[in-house]
């Protein structure tokens, strides 16, 4: 299996190699976000380990160029920034997730194989919908085009957005706890920075609510999780 490795510090950089290798993986590695970029076209990885912090082109925009060329490829983002700010705007262009530095080897082979795990099972859409569409109030998703509309109005969704939102739909008007959607949207393996879901959930708002302040759609529920209750208007 193929993983693109675009990180700038040497050291590093060799300690993923051999640690992936290890694991099976033919290791694809880039400097900088530019040539991380080339390798990717050429070489079609399927994984992407990205450092935020790179030369010539950074890992944030790198990620947003990668997601335009494939919206299925699991993206990982490593990066010793921890603000919660830099964690949410990554995962609203397109990251699958956020690995905060340092890591130890076991958690980030840990998120690789959860991400691979999880990319596979949402190979098929959910089973909800004879035209695998989900309508959920005034929103129209398609899982296979990973696309949600409202009316005129096209919003482009990663593959773990749509899989929360699947997850929400089938268990409609059910309390689905936290580490439930972790399970079904991360994997088992997943081993969760504080507030992942939460900040996901925000962005995820942020996309396809009317008002992200009172959501209609993906309603919190204290202490619990999250529900979607098939009455919304």
């Amino acid at each position: 299996m193929s993983i693109l490795i675009a990180e700038d510090d040497p050291h590093l950089r060799a300690g993923i190699v051999d640690l992936l290798s290890l694991e099976g993986f033919q290791c694809q590695i880039a400097d900088d976000g530019a040539k991380a970029l080339a390798l990717f076209q050429a070489a079609k990885p399927e994984i992407c380990v990205l450092d935020v912090m790179m030369p010539v082109m950074d890992g944030l925009t790198l990620c947003r160029e990668i997601r335009r060329i494939d919206p299925l490829v699991p993206i990982l983002l490593l990066s010793a920034r921890g603000e919660e700010i830099d964690r949410v705007r990554g995962l609203e262009i397109g990251a699958d997730d956020y690995v905060a530095k340092p890591f130890s080897a076991r958690e980030l082979v840990a998120r690789i194989k959860a991400a691979l795990r999880r990319t596979k099972v949402q190979g098929a859409p959910a089973r909800t919908e004879p035209d695998g569409r989900l309508r959920m109030g005034d929103l129209e998703i398609d899982q296979k085009a990973m696309r949600a509309y409202r009316g005129e109005q096209r919003i482009d969704l990663t593959s773990r957005e749509v899989a929360i939102l699947a997850a929400l739909y089938e268990r409609r008007g059910q309390a689905v706890s936290r580490d439930e959607l972790f399970d079904l949207c991360w994997g088992r393996d997943y081993m969760p920075n504080s507030r992942a879901l939460d900040q996901y959930v925000s962005a995820l708002r942020k996309k396809i609510e009317v008002d992200p302040a009172s959501p209609r759609i993906i309603r919190t529920v204290h202490g619990v999780g999250y529900r979607y209750d098939e009455d919304v208007e």
